[in-house]
């Protein structure tokens, strides 16, 4: 996958050239791998089929796969060297310069019961589903640089992850995966028309519905990987799609749809369908 003929111009996220650069630099020399992820990723994996980006944000985020805390606070040192500098949170890096801040999120070996413990303040970072995900990670070419980005479906199993840990300070994470569902249509078409054609004869045919079936259905390979995202996961739509006037989900969708709360419904109601589809 290559987005060789895109510029960082294109992707419209302020100092994201020199914040990946300096990201770059830093795991090249210490060679760790590492992956850009969040809503950046999700900008970037659709600015490959020509789709501009949607919300913008002052936050890049970063997975890394390290084994200790070791190797992190070497990246900690050498982010701090080029001018970042550490906040409250111990994964968070801000530069003055570029007035941005970056997210270091470790994943890995480092893992204790699905959490990283960086001191006794902060042991609490959750990075359930990360491993899984970045399994499944494709190259994506934006200039000059390769970035290592999980697939649209990987994303969003992490956003409803990440959701689910801190509903009230992440609705972000909901409105991302409604514009993934919002372009999945055209950007799976010749999949959906191969591997999915039971989804087109559905009456009343519906572009948003179809696409959000198919995406369940391509989510449905991390549930398959780990049996603690299955439960997490399946309890995060079964509490969501008992009473649409109580789904969060919906709520949410039906706000940025400008539509009736019963269709944002139907639309995670497709997605759990999708997402629980026996092949």
């Amino acid at each position: 996958m290559s987005t060789s003929n895109q510029t960082y111009k294109e992707l419209a996220i302020p100092y994201f050239k020199e914040s990946f650069d300096c990201i770059d630099e830093v795991m090249q020399e210490l060679q760790i791998p590492y992956y850009l992820i969040g809503v950046s990723a999700i900008a970037l994996e659709l600015l490959k089929d020509g789709i501009k980006p949607g919300r913008g944000t002052k936050d890049i985020d970063f997975a890394v796969m390290i084994s200790g805390i070791n190797e992190y606070e070497k990246i900690s040192e050498a982010l701090v060297a080029r001018g970042f500098k550490k906040v409250a949170a111990p994964w968070t890096f801000y530069s003055d310069v570029f007035k941005v801040a970056i997210d270091v999120l470790p994943f890995g070996e480092i893992e204790e019961n699905y959490t990283v413990n960086f001191n006794d303040r902060y042991t609490d970072l959750h990075v359930l589903g990360f491993r899984e995900v970045m399994e499944e990670a494709v190259q994506v070419e934006i200039e000059e640089k390769i970035a290592n980005i999980p697939p649209l479906p990987g994303m969003v199993i992490l956003k409803l992850i990440a959701w689910s840990d801190r509903p009230e300070e992440r609705e972000n994470d909901l409105s991302d995966i409604l514009r993934i569902i919002q372009h999945y249509y055209t950007l799976k078409w010749d999949e959906i028309v191969e591997q999915h054609y039971d989804t087109l004869v559905i009456e009343p045919f519906d572009q948003l519905l179809i696409s959000a079936e198919v995406l369940g259905r391509n989510s449905r390979l991390y549930l398959q990987k780990s049996e603690v995202i299955s439960t997490r996961i399946l309890k995060v739509l079964e509490n969501n799609v008992q009473v649409a006037t109580k789904s969060a989900i919906a709520k949410e969708w039906a706000r940025k749809l400008d539509s009736d709360i019963e269709y944002a419904f139907d639309l995670l109601s497709a997605f759990q369908k999708g997402i629980t589809h026996e092949v």
